[in-house]
């Protein structure tokens, strides 16, 4: 996986061209709470929701979603998940997704690949969508309570929801941070989050939020 990714995320960064990047205006702050549980030994549910707060100047709608994860441990480096996720875009149109991903863990390196079934409300039929991440996570004490984290991730769409809407790589997103775990239950993140979106024959549109995410397990 980590031979696919690096050319596919590095590929997307360099085409982010300043040239292209002027529409740099949108602010956002993202929450990120989740909560999860442990069925067997290598079996896990999580129930993760996101609150999405953008400007309305920009155009852009608040978005809040809700998505319940299978996940499966399948070695000791790499998990397999599936979800449903229904999301609301508050005065813009709605959406249910299904979501199928494998995440690995190899050392410092994270690397993530995710398909997505989009259903968007009125539109003209399901779109799909590949989301391929490559990250770090580096400790930063000897308890490794602390770490860093940054990650680089392109939206890759197969087939739009509309007929004649963009496809290819159409956005990056990039994010660093730290998270902190509080306990073997809690953890907590603080993040900046960068998200491109590439625009046939205009300006990107760039967006800056800080992320805070809440993971809580039992």
């Amino acid at each position: 996986m980590r031979a696919l990714l690096f050319p596919i995320v590095a590929g997307g960064a360099l085409t982010a061209s300043p040239a292209m990047a002027q529409d740099d205006d949108a602010f956002e702050f993202w929450l990120n709470p989740s909560v999860s549980t442990d069925l067997d030994e290598n079996t896990g549910i999580e129930l993760e929701t996101a609150q999405r707060f953008r400007s309305s100047e920009d155009g852009r709608v608040d978005t809040y979603f809700a998505r319940l994860w299978l996940n499966q441990a399948i070695s000791d480096e790499l998990t397999l998940s599936g979800a449903v996720e229904r999301r609301i875009n508050a005065g813009g149109s709605d959406e249910t997704r299904l979501m199928q991903q494998l995440s690995g863990s190899h050392g410092i390196l994270r690397t993530r690949l995710r398909l997505e079934q989009r259903f968007v409300d009125d539109a003209d039929r399901m779109g799909l969508r590949l989301r391929p991440r490559l990250g770090v996570s580096v400790p930063l004490d000897e308890q490794g309570r602390w770490s860093a984290k940054a990650d680089a991730e392109l939206f890759w769409t197969l087939r739009g929801n509309n007929v004649g809407s963009d496809e290819g790589i159409t956005g990056l997103r990039t994010q660093v941070g730290v998270s902190y775990d509080v306990s073997d239950n809690l953890s907590l993140g603080l993040v900046y989050l960068r998200q491109q979106d590439f625009e046939d024959g205009g300006p990107d549109e760039i967006g800056h939020a800080p992320l805070v995410s809440v993971e809580y397990s039992f």
